[in-house]
């Protein structure tokens, strides 16, 4: 695609947000003064911050490219991984999954479950973690250069560092509450900038009526009935007779219950953020209220891509053409900025793209230097040292968490669509991670074993079932859902070959009002 040309307002609403970025870590280091300041924020951040450093979190390459390519590429039903795929898992994690993970004092999800199960299934999970949030890390890294190389013409060896620096720069100043004052930032400039994309686009579009009179133009040329690019629940009746090619069943269970609360539920990403919190109260509301505004983003990230594939095929050649022949869906939300927005809106709006992507970044990173110092280093190394000690530790963890993203932004080049090895890289973790918490959390007689080995044998199973299966069929769900009730089994039967005390963890809680 021809390079867009930024003028000087442009560059400058980037520098300032770059100064902005780097300010608030250099602001912050003074109240890091000890490791629980560092990798938890003292638990003392307020419920509407956290809430949105929850949700904001999540805003990483994945959210804003992804989504605007499936709303280009499957219209209206991709608001399904946020009605379905989000809020309802969202909504459990804030009145029930919450009070256990503060109420226990953790701080992290690896060592929740030692303290639910034992130190083997901690370790286990900690590790896997930590090689998770590294290769998210990395793609989202190398999402950023990758598209900065399209769009603008820049290096992408150059937007690599350049990325990796600003991020390891507030990071290690501030350490989480930097990352989370910087998310809540972030949210704003997304919003600020995709807002004027779909006000301006509905208005060229001749407003939802005109939108969804084009999309039809679009369904019926691909072969579907006329409303399957703008009605989200019409066509599911069969693969056949949709875009994104899943059934109802699939749809609800695959991804609105093993992969939504698999990845609400139990990913330290955005866990960590309601557990610097600071009251339990606060924690709980924590996803409740990073949901309000989860509910209304299909409008900002979906639409935009609905809008592109309805220029592109009812006025021809919008979007640039792949080596296959189809449509480039990754760059819809790029081509609609510099489509509609003007000098400065288009400063602003590549600013918000900018900040979604090291939004991403900065989440796996807290991530990863918490989870190694604590349930790593801590653990298995050098166990028994001082606070200070392990606060240097993570410093020392962020600085070596970024270089090994930089490797695997680098070997992410090797794959030739990143959805595969993002889709590759959760198998390992999400699904089966779930079956063991909702067993431990609810039913107080699973053990320590049968959760270690119901973790292990998801997670090893979890390859075979990827592996050669197509990223937007029906199958994934119901594989992932297949991937849930193996890790489920096995820990029950594995339960039943052990024997020892249940763990008072495992017994509810008192519940009060939010």
């Amino acid at each position: 695609m021809q390079h867009i040309h930024l003028s000087a307002i442009d560059y400058a609403i980037l520098f300032v947000y770059l100064s902005f970025v780097l300010g608030i870590g250099w602001v912050l280091r003074r109240f890091v003064r000890s490791s629980e300041d560092f990798f938890l924020s003292g638990r003392s951040i307020p419920a509407w911050i956290a809430g949105l450093a929850f949700i904001s979190a999540n805003l990483g390459a994945q959210e804003v490219i992804g989504m605007g390519a499936s709303g280009a590429k499957y219209g209206m039903m991709t608001s399904h991984f946020y009605w379905v795929g989000a809020i309802p898992a969202m909504v459990f994690v804030g009145i029930f999954m919450m009070p256990f993970y503060y109420g226990s004092r953790a701080r992290s999800v690896p060592e929740y479950l030692k303290l639910r199960f034992d130190e083997k299934t901690r370790g286990f999970n900690a590790i896997t973690f930590a090689v998770m949030t590294v290769f998210s890390s990395g793609i989202s890294m190398y999402a950023l250069a990758k598209l900065l190389e399209l769009v603008l013409g820049w290096n992408f060896h150059t937007s690599v560092v350049l990325s990796a620096v600003i991020v390891l720069g507030y990071i290690f100043l501030g350490g989480l509450t930097s990352a989370i004052y910087n998310e809540v930032l972030q949210f704003c400039l997304i919003v600020m900038g995709f807002l004027p994309l779909v006000l301006l686009g509905l208005k060229d579009m001749g407003g939802w009526a005109g939108l969804t009179a084009k999309l039809q133009t679009v369904a019926t040329s691909a072969g579907f009935s006329a409303g399957a690019w703008s009605n989200s629940w019409r066509h599911l009746n069969a693969a056949s007779a949709n875009p994104m090619g899943v059934e109802w069943f699939g749809m609800v269970m695959g991804l609105g219950f093993v992969l939504s609360f698999g990845y609400w539920c139990t990913d330290f990403l955005v866990v960590q953020r309601a557990m610097a919190a600071d009251s339990m109260t606060a924690a709980r509301r924590t996803p409740l209220l990073a949901a309000i505004p989860k509910m209304l983003f299909p409008a900002l990230v979906i639409l935009p891509g609905m809008i592109a594939i309805a220029l592109h095929v009812t006025r021809g050649g919008l979007l640039p053409i792949g080596n296959d022949g189809a449509p480039n869906y990754n760059l819809a939300v790029p081509v609609m900025l510099a489509h509609y927005l003007p000098s400065g809106l288009l400063g602003l709006g590549l600013t918000a793209l900018m900040a979604s992507f090291m939004s991403g970044m900065a989440g796996n990173v807290t991530a990863f230097n918490t989870v190694w110092t604590y349930d790593i280093y801590q653990s298995y190394i050098r166990p028994g040292q001082s606070d200070g000690h392990y606060l240097r530790m993570g410093h020392a963890a962020t600085v070596f968490g970024i270089l090994l993203s930089v490797a695997a932004a680098y070997a992410t080049t090797r794959f030739n669509n990143i959805m595969d090895m993002l889709q590759l890289v959760f198998a390992f973790v999400n699904a089966p991670l779930f079956a063991t918490f909702l067993l431990g959390m609810f039913w107080r007689r699973t053990t320590g074993h049968g959760a270690f080995f119901g973790l292990l044998i998801g997670t090893a199973r979890r390859p075979r079932s990827t592996t050669g299966s197509c990223c937007h069929t029906g199958r994934r769900p119901v594989s992932r859902a297949g991937s849930w009730v193996r890790c489920s089994t096995s820990t029950r039967v594995r339960w039943r070959r052990t024997s020892g005390p249940p763990s008072s963890l495992g017994q509810p809680v008192s519940w009060r009002p939010l």
